[in-house]
Order: structure tokens, then C-alpha cells, then sequence
């Protein structure tokens, strides 16, 4: 079970994408602002891995023009705490070397 969850947030900007989402339905140039190093094919491309994995929603909403908002789903959820933890001991490694 932890190579399966491990293959979810291993992919690049993954868990950058699930921690945005976290606050809430983000649009594709929200998320490209909330991560600024990534590029708008690999975000797309790790936006449709996480929706295949049923961890983020694609909605398309019907205004003119149609927009596109991800959210993230139950399961998504579920991979907060965990995120959180990681972020924690990240806190904790940096001020050990500083």
C-alpha cells in the first residue's frame, strides 16, 4: 500500500498540485501562479495522472466561455495529513542545517 500511495505524490509537482488544492476548486492559471516553476504541459499532464488516479475532479463549468476547475476528491483528501507531516519534518530538517 505505501508503493501506491508513494506513486501518487512521487510524480513531479504532484504533491505542489495536491497542496494547492487543498484551500479549494482552483482554474489551470491559478494553479500555474500557486506553482511558478512548472510548465503548463507538465502541470496538465500531472492534473490528468491525478484525475486517473481519483484523486482530483475535473469539472467543466457551463459559462461562455466554459472554464475548468480541479478539486480534489475524498481520496485527495485523505493525502492532507500526510502532506502535512512531510512539510513538518521539512521544517525541522532545514533548521538543523541553518
Amino acid at each position: 500500500m505505501l508503493t501506491e500511495c508513494m506513486a501518487v505524490i512521487a510524480g513531479a509537482w504532484a504533491p505542489n498540485v495536491i497542496w494547492s488544492l487543498r484551500a479549494g476548486p482552483r482554474r489551470f492559471n491559478e494553479l500555474r501562479i500557486d506553482i511558478p516553476p512548472v510548465s503548463a504541459k507538465v502541470l496538465s499532464a500531472r492534473l490528468s495522472e491525478l484525475a486517473e488516479r481519483g484523486v482530483v475532479n475535473r469539472n467543466v463549468r457551463p459559462t461562455s466561455p466554459p472554464s475548468v476547475e480541479y478539486e480534489l476528491t475524498d481520496l485527495g483528501e485523505e493525502l492532507i495529513p500526510a502532506l502535512d507531516a512531510i512539510v513538518e519534518v521539512g521544517h525541522r530538517l532545514k533548521a538543523l542545517r541553518e
